[in-house]
């Protein structure tokens, strides 16, 4: 059975194709739900949730009783990673391959113009994320904290502003990574990515540049392997099942 989800995410990317091409232009207005349904073979549930999902993106805009429009101003969109974007693990992976980029860099520039103001508020994260260690919501948010105040710590606002649109899809739940696996196992991996940030934060102390994006890097490297390990390891799982159907 294709998941509804499965859909739309395909008829979203041919719909956005089709803008990004031009042959769906600035100004042209998309088929009626009901001809995209027809057209495409899917519901009008499927083509309700892909429509929104181009609307959300600046896309498209409705005008009442004419329909749905491509947006004049789609040339010159502002760049987004929406919420329903980062459901899957696949995607959470591609956000931190992006990161790995950003994240190192971040780190370097954090080290060479940090100010004591910054180490403060650098280690008041740190120092929440401990705090509020068995509860992986607030872990998130603490986690989110933490790069934002290195992002500020850059003094380049540009980093503070692209860190704090992530905001909480720039850290992954560790329910995602761990599911139902004992508390043990969420201790462990907090402890773990714990000492990871304490790299970090060690080398914009320092102010050792170098040793601050090796730090950032690693750190990124490693959630990325714990995150691809996980996705192999489910389509793995996924295989005998689909076998057996």
């Amino acid at each position: 059975m294709v998941r509804t989800g499965s859909l739309t995410d395909d008829l979203f990317t041919k719909l956005e194709a089709q803008i990004r091409s031009g042959a769906l232009p600035a100004g042209a207005r998309l088929p009626s739900q009901k001809e995209i349904a027809l057209s495409e073979n899917v519901s009008r549930t499927v083509v309700r949730e892909a429509v929104a999902r181009l609307a959300a993106q600046g896309l498209t805009v409705s005008r009442q009783g004419a329909g749905v429009f491509v947006a004049e101003t789609t040339e010159y969109r502002a760049f987004q990673i929406t919420r329903g974007e980062v459901q899957e693990l696949a995607d959470v992976i591609k956000l931190l391959e992006m990161r790995m980029a950003v994240e190192t860099e971040m780190a370097g520039l954090a080290a060479a113009r940090r100010t004591t103001a910054d180490i403060g508020a650098i280690q008041d994260a740190l120092a929440e994320m401990v705090a509020v260690g068995d509860d992986p919501m607030a872990a998130a948010n603490a986690d989110a904290a933490f790069h934002l105040a290195i992002a500020r710590a850059t003094q380049n606002e540009y980093y503070a502003r692209f860190v704090e649109f992530l905001g909480l899809r720039l850290v992954p739940s560790r329910t995602l990574y761990l599911g139902d696996k004992p508390d043990e196992a969420h201790q462990a991996y907090a402890a773990k990515v714990l000492a990871e940030h304490e790299a970090i934060v060690d080398a914009i102390i320092r102010m050792d540049s170098a040793r601050a994006r090796e730090a950032a890097r690693q750190h990124m490297h490693e959630s990325l392997t714990r995150h691809s390990t996980l996705s192999a390891s489910l389509r793995t799982r996924r295989r005998p099942e689909a076998a057996a159907d």
